[in-house]
């Protein structure tokens, strides 16, 4: 089952069970030399910055889950696209998979989106810092 790097609404331990039944959660990651951003759609993604770090969690994902989360996430829309990058675990750097969101443009967040990730990165306990920093997308783009 191949590792998955959630950063935004896929946190949610709630959410994912009804999308991805047979995944388990396996606990907090990070991706070194991205950033968080709220991308022009209102839903989160991540970009390049050599200087900042995207924490999230980590999914053991079963193979018969991802045609749902494809499904969830837009890729047959193009809104996001599927990568395999170095994310940092507690048991070192692991290949996952992640979903990135093919607009880099920066946007507002859709209503009520936001908060949800944000109640998710809480109960994931994402360093308060963080937390603070993804808190700043509710005013709009950095």
């Amino acid at each position: 089952m191949p590792l998955y790097f959630a950063y935004g609404a896929n946190m949610d331990a709630a959410a994912m069970a009804l999308r991805c039944p047979a995944s388990r959660l396996v606990g907090q990651g990070r991706l070194n030399r991205h950033r968080f951003i709220v991308m022009r759609e209102g839903y989160a993604s991540v970009v390049r910055d050599p200087a900042r770090t995207v924490w999230g969690v980590l999914w053991d994902l079963a193979l018969a889950d991802i045609p749902a989360l494809d499904r969830y996430e837009g890729v047959a829309s193009g809104l996001y696209s599927k990568a395999a990058l170095p994310v940092t675990t507690r048991e070192g750097v692991k290949r996952a998979l992640i979903y990135l969101g093919r607009s880099t443009a920066p946007g507002m967040p859709r209503p009520g989106y936001l908060d949800a990730v944000l109640q998710a990165g809480e109960a994931a306990q994402l360093p308060a810092a963080y937390l603070r920093e993804m808190r700043g997308w509710l005013r709009g783009p950095a």
